[in-house]
């Protein structure tokens, strides 16, 4: 009996009384990803359809299932060109990011040295700034070096931009590698770079995969910095080519959801399978 009654005051201890605040959580989780789901799916099915099909029912099902639209896209030379130069520019960026960024990082978090702390507020701050408020001054920087219509005129702007947030996720992971580590390393002789590239680099890999999923897609989805310094139409990115197809075929509405859906989708896949790498990316930082 008493055995008995100490599992029955033990589970009556284990056991979570019920609350709302559960339901509550998961009713709004749900109603925030079918806000920010719904219009991804519309634009997708929407090109499946034709226009005269969505004027007359804007919310309904294709009937029957319209593959011209995508076909049609598709077989654009102007399509591929913009999806060839939206993937060097996001590569590029991705690559000066990672690169940079943990570069920056290594030095905050591993270094002492006066005035670090002011130096990584200053990356701190420029999460606050808009991007938007510098693109006149930077498009003037720019036409003076003579990179306007080229990569480099959206890759190192951002670049620059993405370095503040990548600093910031990156540093709390350098900072937990245990000191021993550099220690045991700085006895077999590995030095600084060594101890960053045999050590710190693989450890920190799900920072740098998060920081270079975020500034891939970021760059992707880019559309007024390469509106203003890509004037030649043969450099233009897939966002802009969403916007010169909308002008071109004002009356094809079917025809702009399926040019919008392909135009994202590479962006939506890569960031939907590394969505794992990012949760944890940003746990790490948050716990560092």
């Amino acid at each position: 009996m008493t055995m008995t009654a100490n599992a029955m005051q033990s589970s009556s201890v284990n056991r979570r009384p019920f609350t709302w605040s559960s339901p509550l959580t998961y009713a709004l989780a749900l109603a925030v990803a079918a806000v920010s789901i719904t219009p991804v799916v519309y634009v997708i099915i929407g090109g499946f359809r034709t226009t005269p099909q969505i004027v007359a029912d804007p919310a309904g099902l294709p009937s029957p299932w319209v593959w011209d639209n995508y076909a049609r896209v598709l077989t654009q030379s102007n399509f591929w060109q913009q999806t060839f130069n939206s993937g060097v520019i996001a590569l590029g960026t991705t690559l000066g990011v990672v690169l940079l960024g943990v570069s920056a990082a290594f030095v905050l978090a591993r270094y002492t040295f006066r005035g670090r702390e002011v130096l990584y507020t200053f990356f701190t701050l420029g999460l606050l700034f808009p991007a938007g408020a510098a693109i006149l001054p930077l498009y003037l920087m720019l036409r003076d070096l003579n990179l306007i219509n080229s990569y480099y005129a959206v890759i190192l702007p951002q670049v620059a931009f993405q370095l503040p947030l990548t600093v910031v996720i990156l540093r709390p992971f350098l900072s937990a590698i245990p000191r021993e580590l550099e220690d045991a390393a700085a006895i077999d002789g590995t030095g600084r770079i060594g101890f960053l590239w045999r050590i710190v680099l693989p450890l920190s890999r799900p920072a740098l995969v998060t920081v270079g999923i975020l500034a891939f897609v970021a760059s992707w989805n880019a559309f007024l910095l390469p509106l203003l310094v890509l004037g030649d139409a043969s450099l233009h990115t897939l966002p802009l080519g969403v916007q010169n197809f909308s002008s071109q075929y004002t009356s094809d509405t079917a025809g702009i959801l399926a040019f919008t859906s392909l135009a994202m989708l590479p962006a939506l896949l890569f960031f939907t399978f590394a969505e794992k790498q990012i949760v944890g990316g940003l746990q790490g930082a948050v716990k560092g």
